[in-house]
């Protein structure tokens, strides 16, 4: 890591944590020039986060992790216990969402570690440890960034773009001086990781005991974790004797029992910044929100940050889009990242009563929405968690008619060319590309040609799936073994147009295409598009 800093790259990545070593990995792949600096030596070992849901682990794969490339614990439910009801409530996640496990837990550091060894495939990408951001300026071409490295001397680094990854205390985002706002819960919490604990558990549970509420989950590696609130007047240092974690280990089991692997005590907060970027600099992951670990979202929305930004970072830097673009991430990711602070909040009420008589009141109200199917459905279905969708940003506003929808996600299944041949997530096919899908057609059949030029001239391909048994459509079109895009997205001889973070675009019968790919080409200010014939957008 003692090698020279390049003088110039596309992409300054500040921060190497996990957001930052999954955003150098799928500017990588992407092609992007990128330096990615963190002023630690070594991955941070301290209790972090433990929980990802499909979304997170979809996005890992696109930055190139295939499934056991580090290890997880898939839990089946989530259960709230009271001491005054018994188990009051619970949330099903078993079952898979995109081809992958709804929730699971996972140990960080071996994740740190898997997504930093990826990056040496990508001789596009620098990592400098040791290296910490002190200044930077920027103005409409780019930005000035001075660098300190590990043996303190200093660089200059001049980027086209700058991502702050670098966590709550971001320097990049108070040199930008954007608000950070929000509240510091006054409750500070204890966590506890144990090895080797004798009794193995296989779902989560929140003891949402008054006296002292108690989250407890597993992980890998025989991992168990505990977190329990601290009262008024107990100390960091009396909360980490051995003695007051054997007595509050002591429900569970005998901490002499096991190995104690580490203890922090930490504060919950709940912050979102401003706007997320000022210029060419962005913010992402904790540097831009931070969210009570209630629901397990904190990393996952980092995660969805990145998943949004870098491939419009691409789209500018290579010429194919103008700077406008990137105006779309702060639309499309702040009001998401508010909606799941708010539903973070809203579940930390129901752990953390404050009295014997919230609790009385909170726990008992839950307890009966429960019984009714309606209100049950919204918290056992995990249908209170905000979907995958944006409510503005760049996509084509309205609905095609179809089960997409525009501003949601593309959902993933299993394709294979022929009978007995491999099978392939629709993920892995598509890259990180803008696709043009057809469902039960073939698109490129009916699209003019000079629109089909200018589509592969934008670097899009165009792809068309087949349902379960449908005949050949020419050109190799793909088999859904899962159904999930045909019919489940959308019915034969329907397309969509779909951004490479899976986001859809614009859509609509395939009579139509002309139009949808002429309208999508506009959208993404894609050179050539607004010159483009009207007739071949109606032909």
């Amino acid at each position: 890591m003692g090698q020279q800093l390049p003088a110039t790259v596309d992409v300054l990545l500040v921060g190497m944590g996990p957001v930052g070593a999954t955003a150098a990995n799928l500017l990588g792949r992407l092609g992007l020039r990128t330096l990615v600096i963190d002023k630690a030596h070594d991955i941070y070992t301290a209790p972090r986060a433990i929980v990802l849901d499909n979304e997170a682990l979809r996005i890992l794969q696109m930055a190139g992790l295939e499934d056991g490339a580090f290890a997880t614990c898939a839990i089946a439910q989530v259960q709230m216990h009271s001491p005054l009801y018994g188990r009051y409530a619970r949330a099903n996640t078993a079952g898979q969402i995109d081809c992958h496990p709804q929730l699971v837990t996972f140990y960080q550091p071996e994740l740190e570690r898997v997504l930093r060894a990826r990056l040496r495939q990508y001789p596009c990408v620098q990592a400098a440890l040791g290296a910490e951001l002190v200044d930077f300026t920027q103005d409409e071409h780019g930005v000035q960034a001075t660098v300190r490295q590990a043996d303190g001397a200093l660089a200059s680094v001049q980027a086209r773009f700058l991502v702050g990854v670098d966590g709550a205390g971001s320097f990049v985002r108070r040199h930008l001086g954007l608000v950070f706002e929000g509240k510091t819960f006054t409750q500070d919490w204890l966590v506890v990781d144990v090895l080797d604990a004798p009794v193995p558990i296989d779902h989560i549970e929140f003891i949402c005991d008054p006296r002292r509420p108690a989250p407890h989950m597993p992980a890998p590696g025989n991992r168990q974790r505990w977190e329990f609130m601290l009262l008024p007047g107990e100390t960091h240092a009396h909360m980490e004797h051995p003695d007051t974690i054997r007595a509050l280990l002591a429900p569970w089991c005998d901490a002499r029992d096991c190995t104690i692997e580490r203890t922090a005590v930490y504060r919950f907060h709940a912050r979102l910044v401003n706007r997320f970027s000022k210029g060419r600099v962005f913010l992402a992951g904790d540097a831009a929100h931070i969210t009570p670990p209630f629901v397990g979202q904190g990393l996952v929305a980092g995660l969805r940050d990145v998943a949004n930004l870098c491939w419009k970072l691409a789209w500018v830097a290579q010429g194919r889009a103008p700077l406008s673009m990137l105006d779309s991430y702060d639309t499309e990711r702040r009001p998401h990242a508010r909606s799941i602070i708010n539903l973070a909040r809203l579940m930390g009420a129901l752990v953390m009563p404050r009295n014997r008589a919230t609790a009385l009141f909170v726990h008992g109200l839950m307890g009966l929405l429960h019984r009714v199917p309606l209100t049950r459905s919204l918290f056992e279905d995990l249908k209170i968690k905000p979907p995958p969708r944006f409510r503005h940003g760049l996509f084509r506003h309205g609905r095609g008619g179809a089960r997409l929808v525009r501003g949601g996600q593309l959902p993933q299944g299993w394709l294979r060319r022929v009978a007995g041949t491999p099978t392939l997530l629709s993920d892995d096919y598509l890259g990180n590309t803008l696709t043009l899908v057809g469902f039960g057609c073939d698109p490129a059949a009916q699209l003019d040609p000079q629109l089909q030029a200018a589509w592969r001239a934008a670097g899009g391909q165009i792809v068309a799936v087949r349902h379960r048994g449908q005949a050949e459509l020419g050109g190799g079109a793909w088999e859904d073994l899962s159904d999930a895009l045909v019919p489940g997205a959308a019915p034969v001889g329907w397309v969509a147009t779909v951004r490479p973070d899976r986001v859809v675009l614009h859509d609509g019968p395939v009579n139509g295409v002309n139009a949808i790919v002429r309208e999508t080409l506009a959208l993404l200010g894609c050179a050539g598009a607004a010159a483009m014939p009207l007739a071949a957008a109606t032909s």
